[in-house]
């Protein structure tokens, strides 16, 4: 079969966490037999890896007009010329719907539509009115005509269902790989910029209000000297909203500028490097689908301070992760008891995150679910586990 994969954007600037997302599951996909091609629009304000490196065919094409929108004219064109079995979109709210209906609809093939988290209530209220004429226009009708539309946890499934969507719904976690564990690459600049036996308790992602920095910062902020102990905030990633002289300004006027480090994007190698070599994870969310990035620190055995919101309750229950609030006095709290965890708790809260991880969350399970999926919309029969109907 050949499936076609769409995202708005081939950026780990402007979209990291599905562009990730759609990168890996491509890559697993075509380990698994699958013709897999990528699409999507170029980002003309960053610069990227040339498509060529990567192991699955892909195209970028060029934006004209307004980026919030994406409207790239050679899109419909270029996944005409690929001429896939099945469109599987990636995300709402863009120009790459209109393009994945009428090429369906065109070609009277099925669609399969990842919402991204982006149906989620919180997220539905940012630019509200934006994407209540968005959904008037275009997103309505290409959700409601997608074969199928997948989910990454039953907190989607239950967001999908209360839009009045009644389309089935494939309920497929995310995917990470898993590092080895007896070697880890070189420390990553930050780390050796920190003191001598310094602990790194890294946010790692895009920059953006939705991921409760700003409390964070509050939060860290409200903890005594003595709760802090040796422990160093440091964020990464791309500077998406132009957050980072906000914060940074209000750490120093918190008086904790030499506390707080500010590393700019961690890609590739420098990534991996910036999980290996930190001492815990913390994402204080408003929102999310499933955060790549909380998996990431499992894989890497790190222990996790997240807030509901970001749907992996699981982890909760297998003692991987404890639980906060995205506003500063619940931050404050936990991350002193965090703190405060003796170093034997926290590696095995790492390791529990670890073996949730290889049990349940690797790019080659969510792979073969997929390819479930995809055969079922091609060819009918009975639909796969993973597919709620109605």
């Amino acid at each position: 079969m050949r499936i076609a994969l769409i995202t708005a954007q081939l950026s780990f600037r402007r979209m990291a966490g599905v562009w990730s997302t759609v990168t890996a599951l491509a890559e697993a996909l075509c380990h698994g037999a699958v013709d897999c091609r990528v699409l999507g629009l170029a980002d003309p304000a960053a610069a990227e890896p040339p498509l060529a490196a990567l192991p699955f065919p892909a195209t970028a094409c060029r934006v004209r007009g307004p980026s919030a929108f994406g409207y790239a004219p050679d899109l419909l064109p270029a996944l005409a010329a690929t001429d896939p079995d099945l469109v599987h979109l990636h995300g709402l709210w863009t120009f790459p719907s209109l393009v994945a209906r009428r090429w369906s609809e065109a070609r009277r093939r099925p669609r399969l539509v990842s919402v991204h988290g982006m149906l989620e209530p919180w997220a539905l209220r940012r630019s509200a009115w934006k994407k209540r004429l968005a959904r008037l226009l275009y997103e309505d009708r290409n959700l409601a005509g997608a074969a199928c539309l997948h989910a990454a946890n039953l907190a989607e499934l239950r967001a999908i269902r209360a839009l009045g969507l009644r389309n089935p719904v494939a309920v497929v976690p995310n995917g990470v790989a898993l590092p080895a564990a007896d070697r880890a690459p070189p420390p990553p600049a930050w780390r050796r910029e920190l003191p001598e036996g310094a602990k790194a308790l890294l946010f790692l992602g895009r920059l953006h209000p939705k991921k409760g920095l700003f409390e964070l910062v509050e939060g860290w902020g409200r903890l005594r000297p003595a709760e802090r102990g040796g422990w160093h905030l440091v964020v990464a990633g791309w500077d998406e909203a132009g957050l980072v002289s906000r914060l940074a300004a209000r750490a120093a006027a918190l008086g904790i500028a030499d506390r707080v480090r500010f590393v700019g994007p961690q890609l590739g190698a420098a990534k991996a490097a910036s999980f290996a070599h930190a001492d815990g994870f913390v994402l204080p969310s408003f929102s999310e689908g499933m955060p790549v990035a909380v998996l990431e620190a499992w894989a890497h055995g790190l222990p996790v301070v997240m807030t509901p919101a970001c749907n992996l309750g699981v982890g909760f229950a297998a003692g991987a992760a404890l639980a906060t609030e995205p506003e500063p006095a619940a931050l404050a709290r936990t991350l002193a008891a965090f703190a405060a965890l003796p170093a034997a708790r926290r590696r095995a809260m790492g390791a529990a995150g670890r073996r949730l991880v290889a049990e349940r969350f690797t790019w080659e399970r969510a792979a073969a679910a997929m390819r479930a999926v995809y055969g079922w919309l091609l060819s009918g029969g009975t639909p796969p586990s993973c597919v709620t109907i109605g």
